[in-house]
């Protein structure tokens, strides 16, 4: 299980390195999830790696064990500050439900599979530290749900999503029907997903689904290098505070705001005997840039 996740160190940013190939059984590069752990400048940042591209990184049996795996494995691991969602098939982030694998269920195995899909999308809502979808492609139902699981998103203005379910029969099952309203707010959620609309990475902009909009460039990849500029933006910041900080806000926005302002007096409470608070005040009074160490 362990190796499943096992982290690919490459020497420098990843920039424009492709995935491993996901025709080699046997290897790294068979597996439908890799993950990638950035050396130099990005050093802090992990990369989940979605390789299964004669799906179009559709949510099957393995591919959603192997994810489930790798995260994991990630979350025990104080040295990823922040977690990329990213795919290697150009043109799409996650076309969402495998409904050719899907069909070949019963009644029962559906209900199953879905709890379970689910519970993948809650592990990545709850992943300590902050996470970032790059969506440079497709992202429809179970795709643009786990989108949403993720704390920032930032997609190519040509990259398309929706919660398409409706238009299949069905209804979104892996959190979307509540998600996409604590993102949209309820009125407009619910066009979207009664409509089954989708939508242009420029119109989530406009709409507050995505943090960032960029123009896509021909290697496909813009809103995966936007992406990895934000979280290069949060790397400097102290790691506890901003692990306290996204606990806050998270359990916080469940509650009234009297429960959430205690959430927060509890959540500051961690953070106070923390080396880092020590560290970023002296830093202020010495005029020198913090150096945090995540202790």
């Amino acid at each position: 299980m362990l190796r499943a996740a096992r982290l690919l160190r490459p020497r420098g940013l990843p920039g424009d390195r492709g995935c491993a190939s996901a025709e080699s059984p046997g290897t790294a590069g068979g597996r439908e999830i890799q993950v990638r752990a950035l050396e130099g400048p990005a050093r802090g940042v992990t990369e989940i790696l979605m390789n299964r591209p004669r799906a179009r990184n559709a949510l099957g049996n393995v591919f959603v064990s192997e994810l489930q795996e790798a995260l994991a494995r990630l979350r025990e691991d104080q040295q990823v500050r922040v977690l990329l969602f990213r795919s290697c098939v150009k043109g799409v982030f996650c076309a969402g439900a495998d409904l050719k694998e899907r069909e070949q269920m019963s009644a029962a195995e559906v209900g199953v599979f879905i709890q379970r899909l689910r519970g993948l999308m809650n592990e990545i809502a709850a992943f300590p530290a902050p996470t970032i979808a790059a969506m440079d492609g497709f992202a429809l139902g179970g795709g643009l749900e786990l989108a949403l699981a993720c704390d920032l998103r930032v997609a190519a203005s040509t990259a398309v999503m929706g919660l398409i379910e409706t238009t299949r029969g069905l209804l979104p099952g892996a959190g979307g029907t509540q998600r996409l309203p604590r993102c949209l707010g309820v009125a407009l959620a619910k066009e979207l997903i009664f409509t089954g609309r989708r939508l242009t990475g420029a119109q989530a902009h406009t709409l507050g689904l995505v943090n960032h909009a960029v123009g896509q460039n021909e290697e496909g990849n813009a809103a995966y290098h936007r992406a990895l500029a934000l979280a290069q933006e949060i790397l400097p910041q102290a790691p506890i505070a901003v692990r306290l900080g996204k606990v806050a806000i998270d359990r916080g926005m469940e509650v009234d705001i009297t429960s959430g302002m205690a959430i927060e007096g509890m959540c500051y409470a961690q953070n106070i005997p923390t080396q880092d608070r020590l560290e970023g005040m002296a830093a202020f009074r010495e005029k020198r840039p913090p150096k945090f160490v995540g202790k």
